[in-house]
């Protein structure tokens, strides 16, 4: 395979991609891809490609997706109030179809793209190959969902034809009822079922930062647990930071925090040395 060919020139540097290809050849990586990044289509293009790039050099990936910018923007359409508690939307009969439809639309228009450039990929979500069990999150939160099963058959069925599953951040609970899931939470119990070897949570920040807003390249669980307490990571990053450090204990190897603005961060991540983002390991 000639990579001078395929790789893109700002991208990282060939010798070390060669390497990592060899690392990585029979390994599973799940990239989490927020909805927040994802508005401004040059960054969904850049992703796509970079994915596609990733599926021809024969890396096994399954992407989740998020969605909730294009969820507010629908609510808001259709003048919907919708209160969140501890960041999770209240999600009642009304609000998880609008949801439901709107992820599962979402979910196409990744895999027609990823299509379009010449890869192969499958929705995976709550009307076509569904793969995740839920239990209720809370009462109070209606129809938001803890992952507790995950068919992993399915999703190694499609890796190994070298199909790309896009798995929407939905679930079945009872009677077939569809739940929404936090798109961490639903990537992060995807990477525990399937041992992944990395999980990436693609987001809009540049990792985790220090008291003095430095990235941080590499960090421990014991030390965010310190972080967490002395409130160096706060608010929003805390659910974010919980998905990682119960992945790394786990069973997935580590976890990279990475900016999804970033031009080919993921390619950084996985095929050169000094990453991109922030790499958690147990």
């Amino acid at each position: 395979m000639d990579l001078k060919k395929i790789l893109p020139a700002n991208g990282p540097p060939i010798e070390e991609v060669a390497k990592y290809i060899e690392k990585y050849k029979n390994e599973l990586i799940v990239i989490k891809y927020g909805g927040n990044v994802f508005i401004d289509r040059n960054i969904f293009n850049n992703f796509i490609s970079d994915i596609c790039l990733l599926n021809k050099l024969g890396l096994s990936i399954v992407v989740v997706h998020g969605g909730g910018p294009r969820i507010k923007r629908e609510l808001d359409k259709s003048n919907i109030q919708t209160k969140f508690i501890k960041g999770l939307r209240v999600t009642d009969e009304k609000i998880i179809n609008l949801v439901e439809k709107v992820l599962i639309e979402f979910n196409e228009d990744i895999v027609s793209s990823i299509k379009k450039i010449g890869s192969k990929a499958i929705s995976v979500n709550t009307k076509k190959n569904n793969i995740i069990a839920i239990v209720p999150e809370s009462k109070e939160l209606g129809f938001v969902g803890i992952p507790n099963k995950i068919d992993i058959e399915v999703l190694k069925n499609f890796v190994e034809k070298h199909i790309i599953p896009i798995v929407s951040p939905l679930g079945l609970g009872q009677n077939n009822q569809t739940y929404n899931i936090n798109g961490d939470t639903a990537a992060g119990a995807i990477a525990k079922a399937l041992k992944s070897r990395r999980l990436l949570l693609m987001t809009n920040v540049k990792g985790v930062l220090d008291k003095k807003n430095k990235l941080i390249e590499e960090i421990s669980s014991s030390e965010i647990l310190e972080m967490i307490k002395n409130e160096t990571i706060t608010e929003g990053m805390i659910p974010k930071i919980n998905t990682c450090l119960d992945a790394v204990n786990n069973g997935v190897t580590a976890v990279g925090i990475i900016d999804g603005r970033q031009k080919h961060s993921i390619l950084f991540e996985i095929f050169s040395d000094k990453g991109s983002g922030t790499l958690i390991r147990k």
